[in-house]
């Protein structure tokens, strides 16, 4: 279980509208774009859903965070409608395998951005993570805490560890990112 939070993997906002998380992963570098764009292990840490493999192509992510994790807390009265199965549009803008994923996050003029950025270091991989066009600061903190949760999950997957309660997690770092990013 990941309790600790750890300074180096909190996000940091790098302009108004803009987060950028990264996380040191098991690699090699194929092993994560994997858990990236294969339905099924993205499902593990994220959301599962059809990723058509080329730049321009369809992204459908089927999320389901009431099941990600088990022994989990129910989620906050705000993300309710979030719990149950829930899917979420977008449209790819960059595909360069194993280095380079980036697609639109929902759709029309509400739509916010996502970017992976894979780097080998060493026998790991430096994942970059940085979602833009985020509009308000609730938005801004939801996202911050989100990605945070969701890749602590991704590492503890990987790592062959049962994360912690993907909303439990959410609630505190939440309420962190709110006081870090003032």
């Amino acid at each position: 279980m990941n309790i600790a939070l750890q300074d180096a993997d909190f996000g940091t906002r790098t302009a108004p509208d803009t987060v950028r998380v990264e996380r040191l992963l098991p690699g090699p570098i194929q092993r994560v774009w994997d858990y990236l764009t294969v339905a099924d292990l993205r499902a593990q840490w994220l959301a599962a859903g059809e990723m058509e493999p080329r730049e321009g192509g369809t992204v459908d992510l089927v999320f389901n965070n009431n099941t990600l994790t088990e022994n989990d807390d129910p989620p906050a009265a705000k993300y309710a409608k979030y719990g149950g199965e829930s899917h979420l549009p977008g449209r790819i803008t960059d595909w360069n395998p194993p280095r380079l994923l980036a697609f639109d996050w929902g759709g029309g003029d509400d739509a916010s951005h996502v970017r992976f950025e894979l780097a080998p270091q060493g026998d790991k991989v430096r994942l970059v993570v940085t979602h833009s066009r985020l509009s308000t600061r609730d938005g801004m903190l939801s996202v911050s805490a989100g990605w945070h949760a969701h890749l602590d999950i991704l590492r503890d997957r990987m790592d062959g560890r049962a994360p912690d309660g993907f909303w439990r997690s959410h609630a505190r770092l939440e309420a962190e990112y709110d006081r870090r990013l003032g």
